[in-house]
């Protein structure tokens, strides 16, 4: 089937398995349209009014009612459990899975790995090397899809959407936008080159911009001052931003949460709907002075900090180190947030 035109290839991990899935519902509908179409034709000729010029009474089967209720039902569920067990693990990404994040804009993909690269309606990606895509729109409603991979996922204003895969062969495969965005949505189109581990990192060394988004991160997280608040001291005045990835805050509402990717977007645009308990609401919203890449920068520079991170600001930042590491007043400094991008 790969051969045929209407009929993507086989590209990842999970597109036999969705197919199986797919060609088990077309054989078990056509099947039963066979049945029906059978039964129809046969009854007309058997019932015809000049077999039986008289409405006779026929008396109903039970075994029979049973029958056509039981089989199309055990069916149902077959295609119903397959279905949720696919559903599950297309969304549940493995814990080693690299996350790209793409952007759509009309009428473009931009995609941002975490060492630096950035690309615009392409996403070159190694075999064997499950991967998590960050999701979201910079305008309007788009849908990001790949036949290949049989992955498609709205990315949605305001909001983070995830999909994973697993690429197997090595090529280069269609990407579309499959979401009416506009007046250019059928030019929302870009390439996925699947290459080897080893193309791939040589890909990775020729194609960085010098800095990963993290070291990014580190830089707007320093020129926007949110050390003054979100350091190590006892005091301060926001809760400390080490190893808070991955970990469950609670809020001022008791409310407990997860802290993931799109819990610290939300945090950054919108604080004062999560205000970490123990805390006054004094966080000013950002929404607006920062674009969606530096919100992913943002985050993922957050993402990388550890116990003992440490915060410089480039002018009047000896009040927020400890004694031992401050630098004399007025000395300018390089920000200094310990990451591991």
């Amino acid at each position: 089937m790969t051969n045929f035109a209407l009929f993507p290839p086989e590209a990842s991990k999970i597109a036999p398995q969705m197919d199986a899935l797919y060609f088990f519902m077309v054989l078990v509908s056509l099947i039963g349209l066979t049945i029906v179409i059978l039964l129809v034709v046969s009854f007309s000729i058997l019932y015809s009014k000049e077999r039986h010029p008289h409405a006779t009474q026929i008396e109903g089967s039970t075994l029979l009612e049973a029958t056509w209720t039981i089989i199309p039902l055990g069916l149902f569920l077959i295609m119903f459990v397959w279905g949720a067990l696919l559903y599950f693990r297309i969304y549940t990404p493995p814990a080693n899975a690299m996350n790209i994040y793409v952007v759509g804009k009309q009428w473009m993909w931009k995609v941002e790995h975490p060492g630096g690269q950035h690309e615009i309606n392409a996403l070159h990606v190694p075999t064997g090397q499950p991967v998590q895509l960050t999701l979201i729109s910079q305008d309007v409603f788009h849908s990001f899809s790949i036949p290949a991979f049989r992955v498609k996922r709205e990315a949605i204003p305001g909001r983070y959407t995830t999909v994973w895969f697993e690429a197997t062969t090595p090529g280069t495969y269609h990407l579309f936008c499959t979401q009416y965005c506009g007046t250019d949505h059928s030019a929302m189109i870009g390439d996925v080159v699947v290459m080897t581990p080893d193309d791939f990192k040589k890909w990775l060394g020729g194609s960085t911009s010098g800095n990963s988004l993290a070291q990014d991160g580190e830089r707007l997280f320093a020129s926007l001052s949110c050390a003054a608040c979100h350091n190590t001291r006892p005091d301060a005045r926001g809760p400390s931003l080490a190893n808070v990835y991955g970990s469950k805050l609670t809020l001022s509402t008791g409310q407990p949460i997860n802290v993931d990717d799109a819990y610290l977007r939300e945090a950054i645009l919108n604080p004062s709907q999560h205000i970490t308990q123990g805390y006054a609401p004094i966080m000013p919203t950002y929404q607006g002075q920062v674009s969606e890449e530096g919100v992913i920068d943002l985050v993922e520079y957050i993402k990388h900090l550890d116990s003992d991170y440490r915060i410089q600001q480039t002018t009047n930042t000896t009040d927020l180190l400890p004694e031992s590491e401050g630098t004399a007043a007025g000395q300018q400094t390089k920000p200094q947030g310990k990451v591991n991008p």
